[in-house]
């Protein structure tokens, strides 16, 4: 659906976009992640025509997306609902008429008896039914974003943008909009992308990621593999995965947890099993999607390395030493 090749974006000599590579699949909910500077916004300003970039290409849905060619890029934008961290909201224009805006832009009449029927349904979908006529200086930030979500699908688009859209809401409020997001993707299908810093957004609703530093794309893929096992240090640092604590002495064991199995008390099964003694160093165990992913550190004697090695092995854990 999305497909962005070897694309190039610089501030006169600041180089903020180096060659970056990868496709988004129809349907799916892509997060685009990274430390701020990575040039996530800047990326996603690209996609949907906001800013030009200077090489490569940006393909959404077949079209080649080109502020160069006006007609196609206004077809495009009217495909690509937007949803940005500061709401966005009219504060002199009540919910109805805030969601009804991108018809007026379009030359759309928001009173005819199909598009009424239709900004209804929508803020019955965002849960904001019984806030028709309220205005934005009467809402949450919850409820001014769930306004912003059904203005960006009133015109129906195909895709949904989203530019750290819940980096202004407090953690329960935040939970809440992803959990809207998951139903919108579920119920009508619509292909999300999610600029986000915050490793909770992804951690609840991605599909895949992809992981920006400085410009260039450092990792892809499903975000629990990225969690369990990164492998780059810009990587760990963003995910604050090192410890600078661990014993000097023996082995520092690393055992990854991830989805099934991961509730298999195998821990203490090798303490008993093995009759050894260990010590639990550093563990970071989370939530992704009601399965547990994540890894801990042990520290064993040296000459109890092979015997645990084995033991981890046998049960299919993954595992490696680490200094």
């Amino acid at each position: 659906m999305i497909r962005i090749h070897n694309v190039r974006k610089s501030f006169q000599d600041l180089d903020v976009l180096k060659g970056i590579s990868f496709a988004i699949e129809d349907s799916e909910i892509f997060g685009i992640i990274g430390q701020s500077g990575a040039g996530k916004s800047t990326l996603l300003r690209c996609i949907n025509g906001l800013e030009a970039y200077d090489s490569g290409e940006i393909e959404v849905d077949g079209t080649v997306v080109s502020v160069k060619d006006k007609s196609k890029l206004k077809y495009l934008q009217k495909q690509m609902g937007m949803i940005f961290q500061g709401f966005n909201l009219l504060e002199r224009l009540d919910v109805y008429d805030n969601v009804a805006l991108p018809l007026k832009f379009w030359g759309i009449s928001p009173k005819t008896p199909e598009n009424r029927k239709k900004i209804l349904e929508l803020l019955g979908l965002v849960g904001l039914e019984d806030k028709v006529h309220a205005k934005p200086r009467e809402l949450s930030g919850g409820q001014k974003q769930r306004v912003a979500i059904a203005r960006a699908l009133v015109l129906d688009p195909r895709f949904l943008l989203c530019d750290e859209a819940t980096s202004a809401l407090d953690p329960e409020i935040t939970k809440e909009i992803l959990g809207l997001l998951q139903k919108i993707n579920r119920e009508l299908g619509i292909t999300i992308v999610i600029v986000t810093h915050q490793m909770e957004v992804v951690k609840q609703v991605c599909d895949r990621v992809a992981f920006l530093s400085d410009g260039v794309v450092l990792a892809e893929g499903k975000p629990e593999d990225l969690f369990v096992k990164p492998d780059r240090p810009e990587i760990r640092s963003f995910l604050r995965e090192e410890s600078n604590l661990l014993p000097k002495e023996g082995v520092n064991i690393q055992l990854f947890f991830s989805g099934e199995g991961s509730d298999e008390p195998v821990v203490t099964h090798m303490a008993r099993t093995l009759q050894r003694d260990f010590s639990i160093c550093w563990a970071k165990l989370e939530d992704f999607r009601e399965n547990v992913y994540g890894s801990l550190v042990i520290n064993v004697r040296k000459e109890d390395r092979e015997s645990v090695c084995a033991f981890l092995d046998e049960k299919k854990v993954a595992w490696e030493v680490i200094s």
